[in-house]
């Protein structure tokens, strides 16, 4: 069991940078589009209840399916119900994820407020810990949590050192990524929530220092390949990032392999993606009855020409042609006039400099180091 969790990451470069599990945004569309500009950027899925993947067995594709060009990927389901979360790991394991993630961090009523999860089961960390376990016995890939660094007024560093503390010691989890901001479940929203709460990096490379064996992903706030690098060269083992790759795919997503991975370019130009994308998408059209649609697959592309000449036409023709059009191929007819030739055509550009340095200091700042209360959590 250990060898094959360890080999199931060997095909592929480390997880130095991931696109964040994103409601409503990271699906299989999204990841056709991200992985045709990034060929080593990891992948994760929308966020999938256990309950969703059970009780749709019999129409698993819909939820699951993924091209195989979309390795390296990460499934992320969330659950409270141990007997769901082991019958889910079970279901999704002939798909080959590359990885189980399990959600613990977020903070919208639809997830906290509903079976108690998401965020809310970092303030109880047994059941984690028992939850981890139960998806690692089904499965034979690696697993890891994706975590917030507090929750509500449960948010100093020692309750966060407690959670991974117990979490590990009791399961086999080694991989922890964590927003570095605490979630407030009651009186703001899920994207206040991705503001309002300040960010506390010295919290994450706290964890760093007092949890060496562990392997620990940052994310929150980092929108730029500058502040990923820097993010790592203060000691992440990996950077994860959010809207930045969704709002800006192209410049964000299209400097993950030379600048992060050191690889060659490929070269690519906008035109090249749409003529795959195009392809791709034709193929999935209408594959479950009336879904996905046309406005359904381009969705992810909307952000592709993000401030370039061009951009705002393009979207007002997009929203024209999501009314009628019934192919890719008539949609980017009626709606590729308004980008110029020299935007379609040009490869990646240089990636933007002069980013600040957010963890240029933040050794100076770490909170004390943590000292483990062993014989008390294990009996919390």
């Amino acid at each position: 069991m250990v060898s094959a969790r360890n080999y199931a990451h060997a095909h592929y470069l480390p997880p130095w940078f991931s696109v964040a599990p994103m409601m409503e945004w990271t699906d299989v569309h999204y990841r056709t589009m991200a992985r045709l500009i990034s060929k080593h950027a990891w992948l994760y899925t929308e966020m999938l209840a256990a309950e969703t993947i059970v009780y749709q067995k019999d129409n698993l594709d819909r939820f699951l399916y993924f091209p195989p060009e979309q390795h390296p990927i990460v499934l992320q389901i969330g659950g409270s119900n141990l007997e769901n979360l082991a019958k889910a790991t079970q279901l999704a394991n002939i798909y080959k994820y590359d990885e189980i993630n399990f959600n613990c961090g977020c903070p919208s009523p639809r997830v906290a407020g509903h079976g108690c999860f998401g965020a809310r089961l970092m303030l109880d960390p047994k059941f984690v810990a028992e939850a981890m376990s139960v998806i690692a016995a089904n499965t034979d890939v690696p697993v890891s949590v994706k975590c917030r660094i507090g929750v509500d007024d449960h948010d100093s560093y020692n309750e966060l050192c407690d959670f991974i503390y117990k979490v590990s010691s009791q399961s086999p989890t080694r991989h922890f990524i964590i927003h570095s901001r605490k979630a407030m479940l009651n009186g703001i929203s899920p994207a206040e929530n991705r503001s309002i709460p300040p960010l506390k990096y010295e919290y994450f490379y706290g964890l760093l220092r007092d949890f060496p064996d562990l392997r620990f992903t940052i994310n929150g706030g980092i929108n730029t390949i500058d502040e990923v690098n820097a993010a790592r060269k203060a000691g992440a083992h990996g950077v994860m990032v959010g809207r930045a790759a969704f709002n800006n795919s192209w410049n964000t997503l299209g400097h993950v392999d030379t600048a992060i991975y050191g690889a060659p370019s490929s070269g690519i130009t906008r035109r090249q993606l749409l003529k795959e994308f195009e392809a791709y998408g034709e193929t999935v059209l209408g594959k479950y009855g009336q879904k996905p649609n046309v406005r359904d697959v381009a969705k992810p592309l909307l952000s592709l020409f993000y401030a370039q000449p061009g951009n705002s036409l393009w979207k007002r023709k997009a929203d024209a042609a999501f009314m009628h059009c019934t192919t890719m191929k008539s949609f980017f007819e009626e709606t590729l006039v308004a980008i110029p030739d020299f935007v379609l055509d040009a490869p990646v550009g240089a990636p933007p400099s002069g980013s600040n340095d957010p963890f240029a200091n933040i050794h100076t700042l770490l909170p004390p180091p943590y000292e483990s209360r062993e014989q008390e959590l294990q009996y919390a």
